[in-house]
This record gives structure tokens, sequence and C-alpha cells, in this order.
């Protein structure tokens, strides 16, 4: 009975997650922003991937998340990932070099730093804060170094990881 009460649990924060997600906009930006990453040859763009925080607890970060969480945008070295079709992966226990948050309407701005302020606590080592209401890409190198980009910039820099993406190309379709 344990078991399926933890599936139950799951299946809400995945349900949570899932309805937070969707709208036009911050479809539009995580897609702009996962065309642009393509282009790099150094990195594997993945997108929506369940990272499994081990024994972390989130709530020291003011996060409601028992045992994954789920950034919009991940990227990892090139060549580091080794799918097995036959056989997939749930929760990656490798936490990627950069993780990309996109806010989504019902989102507030405290939710994305919280899971900020956890990304770093996990060992990644740049993470992005995107916009779109305000067409703005934050780029964090620690929890309180950032970054901020808009419409007056030409690229989005991340010097943790040499990443310059023209910014004009994230928002302007």
């Amino acid at each position: 009975m344990p078991s399926e009460v933890e599936n139950q649990d799951e299946l809400t924060e995945l349900e949570y997650e899932d309805v937070d997600m969707g709208s036009l906009n911050h479809s539009l930006a995580q897609t702009q922003i996962v065309g642009q990453l393509l282009n790099d040859e150094r990195f594997t763009t993945i997108v929506e991937l369940n990272l499994d925080v081990g024994e972390t607890d989130l709530k020291q970060f003011g996060l409601d998340v028992k045992r994954e969480l789920k950034p919009d945008i991940c990227l990892y070295p090139k060549g580091k990932l080794q799918p097995d079709w036959t056989c997939d992966v749930l929760k990656m226990q490798e936490m990627p070099l950069l993780v990309i948050e996109v806010l989504s309407p019902r989102q507030g701005i405290e939710e994305i730093l919280a899971k900020i302020r956890a990304y770093f606590a996990l060992g990644i080592k740049s993470c992005w804060m995107t916009i779109p209401a305000n067409e703005s890409i934050t780029v964090y190198s620690k929890p309180r170094e950032f970054i901020s980009f808009s419409m007056k910039d030409t690229e989005v820099v991340d010097e943790v990881l040499d990443i310059r993406l023209p910014f004009k190309k994230i928002f302007n379709l």
C-alpha cells in the first residue's frame, strides 16, 4: 500500500508541473532557445528532463518537491549521455552543466529563484531564468551572481560555459 501512495504523490507532483506549463509564450521561448542551442556541437540539449535530487532536502530552498526537479531545458556535454533506446531513464542522476527555466504565467519569480538555488546546490554550473513577458534572460553563474539581458542586447552571454546566443533570434519571430 505505501508504494501506491508514493506513486499517487509522484503523479500529483507531475500533474502540478504539467498544469504550470504550456502557454504559447512559454513554449515559444523554450523552442527558440533550444533551436539556438542545437547549433552548438559541444552540447546535447534536452527538454523537460526529470533530474533525480536524491537525498537532497529541497525544503531548505523553499521547494515542495520530493524526488525530482524538471527544468525546461538541460544542457549536457556532447557524448556524455549514451541513451539505450530499449531501456529508458525516468530520472537522471547525472546533473547537466546548464539548466534553463522559462517563467510560465502561473509561476512566480521566487519559485524559479528557489529552483536556481537548488540547482547550484546539486552541482549545476550555470542557470538561466527566461521571462517571456518582458523578453529577458538572466544568466546566473552563482545563486547571487547574475547578468540580465534584454532586447537592447545583441547576445545572451554565459561566460561560465562560453555560450553566446543572438538575443533577437529568441524573442523576434
